[in-house]
């Protein structure tokens, strides 16, 4: 019986504009026609859907292993809450709260694949030294873009994801005059710039609510196919987001059903990546489909 990496290889010949079909990261091969799961793990105290849950350094240590053992292939581990509104923390803040959780987390899950949620490149510089694999910037390099030349020193990959504005003002009345083009036109100057500092590895994120309406929301999962077409694998973010809410109408508090739905929608319509908080059921969405 072939395996889904079997499957993939022999789909290579399909190879996107970048010329390249997966990605080796850590001790794992990335195919992009595969879907894979990337959990979160906020050590924050002020996250829009589990700020303080895993604040406390050994909470977040045990959710984190908790996690690779339940076969998640990506731990994306964040610093600094990006929620709407909120207020940055400083460089030293940030790199206390995640160098800790990530040291002690590979020194008992070594092979684990860590990814740090930054915008800082000193907190990306102290987080690839540990051992950290990706760098997830929601700036896509905007905010401070000698992380490009941090990311690529260690030959680690980059996540670009597209905002518009920066948490405390991104929700504020944002507008676009072609929304899909405007997004593409960001992912691709950016991961253009990564690429001439030498970096290999990199995957693009439209940004679900981070400086969208509710309909641009709705609009970048249904054109979704529109951003593998840059070559560029796809990583989607939507789990427990306020316009999930809005879609099931206060049906219930609890947000994971839906975000699971979603996410296999995304992934149909091309995201080799999902982020998302309830693991198993991010697990359960892509053995799934990766056998329908």
């Amino acid at each position: 019986m072939r395996t889904d990496q079997n499957k993939a290889r022999e789909k290579s010949s399909e190879k996107s504009p970048n010329k390249m079909a997966s990605y080796i990261i850590g001790s794992k091969e990335f195919f992009f026609n595969l879907p894979y799961v990337m959990g979160i793990l906020n050590v924050t105290p002020d996250s829009f859907s589990d700020g303080g849950l895993y604040f406390n350094r050994e909470d977040a240590i045990k959710h984190g292993i908790e996690m690779i053992d339940q076969g998640v292939d990506i731990v994306d581990i964040g610093g600094e809450s990006t929620r709407p509104g909120s207020e940055s923390v400083s460089t030293f803040e940030e790199i206390n709260r995640v160098i800790p959780v990530l040291e002690e987390i590979l020194n008992k899950r070594p092979k684990a694949i860590i990814s740090v949620d930054t915008t800082k490149s000193r907190v990306a510089l102290e987080a690839l030294k540990r051992g950290a694999h990706i760098i997830n910037d929601i700036s896509g390099a905007t905010f401070e873009p000698e992380l490009l030349g941090v990311v690529n020193e260690f030959k680690a990959a980059l996540i670009i994801m597209h905002i518009q504005g920066r948490p405390k003002n991104m929700q504020q009345n944002p507008v676009y005059n072609d929304l899909i083009n405007d997004i593409l036109s960001f992912l691709i100057k950016q991961a253009e710039e990564a690429e001439k500092h030498g970096i290999q590895k990199i995957i693009i994120d439209p940004g679900i609510g981070f400086g969208k309406t509710f309909e641009d929301n709705l609009t970048i999962i249904k054109e979704l196919g529109k951003f593998k077409t840059t070559g560029y694998p796809v990583m989607i973010g939507v789990s427990r987001k306020s316009f999930i809410k809005k879609l099931i109408e206060d049906f219930t508090e609890d947000r994971d059903i839906a975000t699971a739905v979603i996410n296999a929608i995304v992934v149909k319509n091309g995201a080799t990546f999902i982020r998302t908080h309830n693991v198993l059921y991010g697990l359960q969405v892509c053995r799934l489909l990766k056998n329908l």
